[in-house]
């Protein structure tokens, strides 16, 4: 696939995040959200991203941030889609959201464009169904940082072609990352286990069998993980942990995955993580 131009929807730290990176690797980019108070947060971050990311890849020469900037559109509607072979959706982690924006997109674009969920737990094979072309629509989770993370967990759903699943491969190859191919349970492979393990910690605080930092640090230390499971949640953002588990609670009617009602009382309390500025952790 010829490096054009790929539209991302959903500016939150992911998407805008998905965005630099694609622009970095030449690619032209369409990054859209509901207003331009959201585009402009996305563009901070953007260009925050950017300067974290040249300071951790000194080694490594980057275009400049003007070069960067100027390849990325933002806009609040669909005009260009038309002519992308390549969308990644971004947005919050709700299927009724998520289902309104592929209706749109099924009017907007080209029968042969490529549709990469970018989600945590939803059915790849759900979304597929509301598409004409259902082939066409494959998982791609990035990980959080995205400019950092070497893999996106690539998710094949019920119809997913070969074809697809090749171009998307190309793409992310492109883009100096690997990619993993699993197949369409909810929560994929990397969140079966890790919002098990968030939880758990949550729980752990709950119960008060230790604070925060100390659960953190026995991850850290004790197993070389560069993050705690506690400061991990906050940076995805606690109403994300909490709607990844409802999902997994809801489709799999295992207690296991039942959040903690701490967790549920925090988000409740606006207590999202660091996008709030206070989690597990003040930011």
């Amino acid at each position: 696939m010829k490096k054009k131009t790929v539209a991302v929807i959903g500016a939150g730290t992911i998407g805008a995040d998905v965005a630099l990176v694609l622009s970095l690797n030449n690619y032209s980019v369409l990054l859209k959200d509901l207003s331009k108070v959201i585009l402009d947060k996305a563009e901070k971050s953007i260009r925050d991203s950017y300067r974290f990311t040249k300071m951790m890849r000194k080694s490594d020469p980057m275009p400049s941030l003007n070069d960067v900037l100027n390849r990325i559109e933002l806009t609040t509607d669909y005009e260009g889609f038309q002519e992308t072979d390549f969308v990644i959706e971004n947005i919050t982690e709700d299927y009724e959201a998520k289902k309104n924006v592929y209706l749109e997109l099924k009017k907007m674009c080209r029968k042969n464009t490529i549709y990469g969920v970018n989600t945590s737990c939803i059915s790849i094979t759900k979304i597929a169904a509301l598409m004409l072309v259902p082939e066409n629509v494959i998982g791609t989770h990035f990980m959080n940082p995205v400019p950092l993370s070497k893999l996106v967990e690539v998710v094949m759903g019920y119809h997913t072609s070969e074809d697809t699943i090749e171009k998307t491969r190309h793409l992310i190859q492109t883009l100096q990352k690997t990619c993993i191919v699993v197949n369409d349970l909810p929560g994929f492979v990397t969140n079966r286990v890790m919002m098990l393990t968030v939880n758990e910690s949550i729980w752990l605080v709950h119960d008060q069998v230790a604070v925060a930092k100390d659960v953190d640090m026995i991850f850290k230390l004790g197993f070389g993980h560069k993050m705690g499971p506690l400061a991990t949640a906050d940076l995805i953002g606690l109403d994300t942990i909490l709607n990844s588990l409802s999902v997994l609670y809801e489709n799999y009617n295992d207690p296991k995955y039942r959040p903690c009602p701490l967790l549920r009382k925090m988000v409740e309390a606006g207590i999202l993580g660091k996008k709030s500025g206070r989690g597990f952790y003040n930011y």
